[in-house]
């Protein structure tokens, strides 16, 4: 099915988004997750499913190494299967950032009902979500989990088609991918 978007007036920006083991170990949260991004008019640009070794996880957080919640986040990291996103959209990290809500779980509960670590998240580690806090962090962040994907060459050359809306959501990839012209 093709669907296209309302022209978008602002470049895109690209952001990480994982959805934690908590999460993907229950299939219908994953897919409220999934549905609850698609009506946040994000473009899902690249997606996949995956599971960390310890190795990976300390790596991924190895600038929390030595703080007190480090060793319970990197064994969580890689307790089980993942998911991780590439988002686009004006203002993406500000926006995904908003709608995961605070990190802890009690204060998103308190001060952000509606946000995704109020509604799903369990504890402050197993608190659903992550995200990219900033331009220079969701390059890293990307990079390390889709190294194969160059942000640079996505936003030179696809991004202002996937802007102007020449895109359609491909159901079973679960990703946007350009629309061929008919």
């Amino acid at each position: 099915m093709l669907h296209t978007a309302p022209r978008l007036p602002k470049v895109l920006q690209l952001t990480l988004a994982v959805i934690k083991p908590d999460a993907v170990a229950h299939p219908v949260m994953l897919e409220a997750l999934h549905k609850i991004i698609l009506g946040n008019n994000f473009v899902v640009v690249k997606r996949k499913d995956l599971a960390w070794r310890r190795q990976d996880s300390e790596r991924f957080y190895a600038e929390h190494s030595g703080r007190f919640f480090y060793q319970r986040l990197v064994e969580f990291m890689s307790s089980g299967p993942m998911r991780a996103y590439v988002l686009a959209r004006e203002d993406a990290i500000r926006h995904w950032r908003e709608l995961m809500g605070p990190t802890k779980v009690f204060r998103a509960r308190y001060t952000s009902p509606a946000t995704i670590r109020a509604r799903f998240g369990l504890t402050d580690t197993r608190n659903t979500t992550h995200g990219s806090d900033s331009v220079e962090s969701a390059q890293r962040e990307i990079r390390f989990f889709f190294p194969d994907f160059c942000a640079e060459e996505w936003l030179e050359k696809e991004e202002p088609s996937f802007r102007s809306g020449r895109m359609r959501y491909d159901h079973q990839k679960q990703i946007h991918t350009l629309s061929t012209p008919s």
